[in-house]
This record gives C-alpha cells, sequence and structure tokens, in this order.
C-alpha cells in the first residue's frame, strides 16, 4: 500500500486551485464536494471536479473526493459523476459505524458498473467524525474497500462538539481518539490518517501537531492549504540521519550473525533481529 503522508483537502468548485494541486506536491488530494462548498455552488463543483480527475491522475496525482451526504446515504449523484477512471477513492464523512462503509460500498459498486470503472477499483476512506464511528473504526477498516481511515480532530468541529471536548493545542484529550484510530487501521492493515491543523499559516504548529500524530503511529495527516504538505512531508520521512543510523544498525547485526551471535550492542543498546526488521522495513519504504 503507498503511504499517504499528506492528504490535502480542495474545494472542488475552485477550478485554478484544483488544476494546481500537483505543484503543491501533496501526496494525496481530496476533491471537497462537501463542507467547503456553498450550497449554489454543489453543481458547479460536482461539474469541476469530475471534469479534472483524470486529468490530475495522469499528471501523476492521486485524486479522492469527499461527497455529500443526506440522512439517508451519500449522494448517488456525486458518486456517479466521481466514480470513473483515474479516481483513487471516495472520502465519506460523518459514517455512523460500519453500515454506512456497506452501503457507500454497495452505491461506489453501481457507479463503477455504470461508468465502465473496473470493479472493486475505487477505494473508500472513513473519515471519523461521530462516537460511534470511533466505537466500532475495526469494523469499518474491516471493509475491503477501505484503504485508510481518518481520524482527524480539530477545533470547533463535529468530533469537538459530538464528543463534548474541549480544545485544545497540545491535543492530550484526542489522544485516546486518535489511538483508537490507528489501532484499528493497523489491525486492519489500512492506513492510519490524522490531522487536522486549521490554522494553516502557523507551521511551527503544524510540525508540533504532525509530529505527534506520528509518535501515535498516524501514517499521514489531513491538510488544508499547499503551504503545509512539504512540512507534512518532512515530518513522515525518515531524515538522512535516520536512515544511516537503521542501515549501520544492520552491518553491525549481519557482523554478530556471522560470529554466531543473535543480538549486538549499537549504540549503546541492545539490538537484536525485531530492531532489525523495524530498519529494514523503514528503508524499504524509503526506497
Amino acid at each position: 500500500m503507498r503511504p499517504i503522508r499528506s492528504f490535502m483537502f480542495v474545494p472542488g468548485h475552485r477550478a485554478s486551485w484544483i488544476d494546481k494541486c500537483p505543484s503543491a506536491g501533496a501526496d494525496a488530494v481530496i476533491l471537497d464536494l462537501e463542507d467547503s462548498v456553498p450550497p449554489a455552488e454543489k453543481e458547479a463543483a460536482r461539474t469541476v471536479s469530475s471534469e479534472r480527475i483524470a486529468g490530475l491522475a495522469g499528471r501523476g496525482q492521486r485524486v479522492y473526493v469527499r461527497v455529500n451526504k443526506s440522512a439517508h446515504l451519500y449522494s448517488f449523484e456525486d458518486l456517479m459523476a466521481v466514480v470513473r477512471p483515474g479516481l483513487g477513492g471516495i472520502v465519506l464523512s460523518m459514517p455512523n459505524g460500519p453500515e454506512d462503509v456497506a452501503l457507500a460500498a454497495a452505491l461506489i459498486g453501481e457507479a463503477e458498473e455504470r461508468n465502465g470503472v473496473a470493479s472493486g477499483t475505487v477505494h473508500i476512506v472513513p473519515a471519523l467524525e461521530t462516537p460511534r464511528s470511533l466505537q466500532l473504526c475495526y469494523e469499518c477498516a474491516l471493509h475491503p474497500r477501505v484503504n485508510a481511515l481518518i481520524g482527524a480532530y480539530a477545533k470547533g468541529a463535529d468530533l469537538e462538539r459530538a464528543m463534548g471536548l474541549q480544545w485544545t493545542e497540545a491535543g492530550t484529550e484526542a489522544l485516546y481518539l486518535k489511538s483508537r484510530t490507528v489501532m484499528a487501521a493497523r489491525a486492519a492493515g489500512k492506513l492510519p490518517i490524522g490531522g487536522v491543523w486549521q490554522q494553516v499559516h502557523d507551521l511551527a504548529g503544524l510540525r508540533r501537531q504532525a509530529e505527534i500524530d506520528r509518535q501515535l503511529g498516524m501514517a499521514g495527516v489531513t491538510i488544508l492549504h499547499p503551504s503545509n504538505a512539504a512540512v507534512v512531508n518532512e515530518v513522515f520521512s525518515p531524515s538522512a540521519k535516520e536512515l544511516e543510523h537503521y542501515r549501520q544498525m544492520i552491518a553491525a547485526y549481519e557482523a554478530a550473525q556471522t560470529e554466531g551471535r543473535g543480538s549486538v550492542m549499537f549504540g549503546g543498546e541492545h539490538i537484536d533481529k525485531a530492531h532489525v526488521q523495524t530498519a529494514r522495513a523503514v528503508l524499504q519504504a524509503a526506497g
């Protein structure tokens, strides 16, 4: 599964912003048909976004779309418009649990068939914004179309209100919720995605939050502005110093093995097979 370090929201009716997406450097973009689009612009957002999916994909940009949801189901009109070749997946806002994921999957499957898109190729990314979806996050992650879970937490947003939390910059009140997302996603073999930093011009604050999310086990975070992509990509990528550390660790361990030992002291620490497996996984992911 290809990593998604930076997952950037872009309002679906902003054609010029969408066209600039590949230059921002985000690993994937979410063309938003939902909250960032005024009601009068919903039709335009659907049209603009659907017309640009293939072009963005052709420029190497991974493309997802966040669709609207009524009281009963996710918008089939949105899905029919955007489920087309080049689309990576659909972001689901406010799922109440795995039944919403399953319903969305059925609608996406129908849209694939009607639009001539290969069956099962459009993924689902549930955004865990309700208490019930967080309680059932593992069940949401198990659906075969799901390739990531978003466990984002923002000041004044849906999750803060629904959980009765009080937002702080340190974010300690959300650590349990984010850890549930990480555990569920990792257990199901999916990507956990954190975020979201709303003070988009405060890059120092963004870095602090991204570093916390990485420490918690997130694979990346959602972002709201192109300037945020480079910071987040750096946080979620091993540094040259870290990579060299792991190379030297592996070399020391392999030398110890030739001497018949299963562990070695390296940098003042006891290193054995488990540590070397981690080192090799980091190096492999870094390419």
